[in-house]
């Protein structure tokens, strides 16, 4: 299996959490991510789709936001179903 890409998300608390990078796209110049929580180790789990808020420029981590605007997940589902269709993973919306 090839290796994920991943992101490192630090939260308010400073909590840090590792997601797997499942799905990159972009929608009107912005980055989409379909990501997955790296330390899961189940085979079935959560996924979310996170927005690039903002690139990384004097480091090389960006910014990034959950999305939870359902109208926003909504035009993202079709596109991330179409981009997995060819991989061995299966992602329910």
């Amino acid at each position: 299996m090839e290796e994920l890409e991943t992101i490192v998300i630090t939260f308010d608390d400073g909590e840090e959490v590792e997601f797997y990078v499942l799905e990159q796209t972009q929608l009107m110049g912005v980055t989409y991510y379909l990501v997955a929580p790296a330390d899961d180790g189940e085979e079935e789990g959560d996924c979310y789709i996170l927005k690039e808020e903002e690139e990384g420029q004097d480091t090389e981590f960006g910014t990034y936001t959950f999305i939870d605007d359902e109208k926003e997940l909504e035009n993202l589902f079709p596109i991330f179903e179409e981009l997995l269709e060819d991989s061995d993973m299966e992602v329910e919306f």
